[in-house]
């Protein structure tokens, strides 16, 4: 039946991977249209819809440090309700269901209807907000229809592609088009930042974290965002493709309620054409080494400022997106096979995948009410946290992991690196607890806020 579905199309790919292109031959094989593909796979596909609750203050100036005082007893926080609709994708016949975290994110309760009617109350297991995936486990589930991955590098431009989702909330609704392109790096809207799959499949609000399948009925990817001026379809859609999803499968299964990436420790700039001729490659690709940590895997395996990385385990990558999509995809706790290219020499070399280490020790501390800004959390920079906030490499000293109500007063943010305090070095956290017990009236803050110098000064 497929078969005869791929010769109406004229343009396929067998499920070996050799393009063939038929005419039909029948009646029958003209009249079938994507019915039979759509009855396999539309059963996997299920609407989400998510709840959750949060507070919202009535009065704007209780935002603002200064008249937030005054206002404290007048404009008290709200409970509101926000809504979302969504599609999710059934993986497992014992109910586990990917969708887009902006779908289920933060979510107090998640209803999944499936195509038959049946509703299920569901849990997130866990949930990405930079790769815009989350996982879902249903509650009482009995066997349920799901979709296999297929290997996305193998996805080629041309392919026809069916997205399914819940558009809109109008119901379940199927739509084709053709893979436009790969390896789309930052054109998503959205919360996702990444590497897509681009479609010209039609693609709407509701769908998101909806199916892109292949003409085998496989899954290739997440829909996930469009690009829109009207905020409807364009015919440019992007989904997140399957081997990331395969990842987050595998790390939900193992117990993970946090995503975990592979840490390179290093940073680097994508190879143009004049950066290429003066290293004298024969094509601008890859990433050119500008900064290594002392601890990356990197340094380890002998890599070095100025080395150009072109493929990741034969995968090419010409940005820091594309080796982070290729690093997560190898996971933790595996080797990578890196292609480097040093002063017109290549080789292959293994690295292993590892997790930021927490050293040396972060030494997490809140402080106590004796001081000056009760409830500001912070800790010592160090790898772990560098990659959890966003740091530079070189980041040193004492980050704030949450200002608190207290130090948000004064104008100190979340991943705000502290260099003094009253002109003292900060080097540990407990500094952070000695200076701001008992300190001087007047309070100074030297701080770095995305490798700007910023001076703070308020009285006690």
């Amino acid at each position: 039946m497929i078969r005869a579905l791929v010769t109406v199309l004229t343009l396929v790919l067998a499920t070996s991977g050799i393009a063939e292109t038929k005419i039909p031959n029948s009646q029958v094989e003209i009249s079938l249209g994507f019915a039979p593909l759509v009855k396999r796979a539309a059963p996997a596909v299920v609407n989400i819809y998510a709840r959750r609750v949060v507070e919202q203050r009535r009065n704007p100036f209780m935002d603002d440090p200064f008249f937030e005082q005054f206002f404290r007893e007048f404009a008290k926080p709200q409970p509101r309700v926000q809504n979302s609709l969504g599609s999710g994708v059934i993986l497992s016949a014992d109910g586990i269901v990917v969708s887009n975290y902006h779908v289920v994110g933060m979510a107090t309760d998640i209803r999944v209807v499936t195509s038959d009617r049946r509703e299920y109350n569901a849990h997130v297991l866990l949930s990405d907000q930079a790769s815009d995936l989350a996982i879902l486990q249903l509650d009482e589930v009995d066997d349920l229809p799901f979709l296999s991955m297929r290997n996305s590098d193998q996805v080629e431009v041309g392919e026809l592609v069916l997205a399914i989702g819940n558009p809109f909330g109008v119901g379940q609704t199927v739509s084709s088009g053709i893979v436009s392109g790969l390896a789309r790096v930052g054109a998503a809207t959205g919360s996702a930042r990444g590497y897509f799959i681009q479609t010209d499949a039609p693609i709407n609000p509701g769908n998101s974290g909806g199916a892109l399948i292949d003409i085998n009925g496989q899954l290739i990817g997440i829909n996930t965002s469009i690009l829109s001026r009207s905020g409807g379809s364009n015919g440019i859609g992007f989904a997140i493709p399957a081997n990331l999803v395969a990842e987050f499968l595998s790390q939900a299964q193992a117990g993970n309620d946090q995503f975990e990436r592979p840490w390179a420790g290093m940073s680097g700039q994508p190879v143009d054409s004049d950066l290429a001729q003066s290293l004298n490659l024969t094509t601008p690709e890859g990433i050119i080494i500008s900064d290594l940590h002392p601890i990356s895997p990197f340094v380890a395996a002998d890599f070095k400022v100025g080395d150009v990385i072109t493929h990741v385990d034969g995968q090419v990558v010409n940005s820091a997106a594309e080796m982070v999509f290729r690093m997560s995809v190898a996971g933790i706790g595996r080797q990578a096979q890196i292609t480097r290219s040093r002063a017109g020499k290549v080789d292959h070399i293994d690295v292993h995948m590892i997790a930021p280490p927490d050293d040396p020790p972060s030494q997490p501390l809140t402080l106590d009410e004796d001081t000056v800004l009760p409830d500001l959390a912070v800790a010592r920079a160090n790898p772990a946290m560098i990659a959890r906030y966003g740091l530079a490499l070189n980041a040193k000293g004492v980050l704030i992991t949450d200002p608190g109500r207290s130090g948000a007063r004064v104008g100190l943010k979340g991943a705000d690196v502290l260099v003094r305090i009253n002109g003292q070095d900060i080097t540990e956290t407990k500094d952070v607890q000695t200076l701001l017990t008992d300190p001087e009236r007047k309070v100074r803050i030297d701080l770095l806020r995305n490798g700007q110098r910023v001076k703070l000064q308020f009285r006690r």
